[in-house]
């Protein structure tokens, strides 16, 4: 994952976008991650997996682990 400064995002904001399509982008602030800018293909594909796994019960359970 590429990171950029807010101040950059800030400024170069089209550029962000063009980052952003390709993989996520960790946006910093005072040198510390605080958001993720993502393609929305990319959310659109986390949240129905996260969809799936909630109708299955699954959601938070790591694999083989049981109730």
């Amino acid at each position: 994952m590429q990171s950029m400064s807010a101040r950059d995002a800030k400024n170069a904001f089209g550029r962000l976008i063009d980052m952003a399509r390709a993989e996520p982008v960790a946006i910093e602030k005072y040198g510390r991650s605080v958001v993720v800018v993502l393609a929305v293909e990319e959310f659109e594909r986390l949240t129905a997996k996260a969809k799936k796994q909630v109708a299955s019960g699954t959601l938070g359970k790591r694999p083989g682990q049981e109730d």
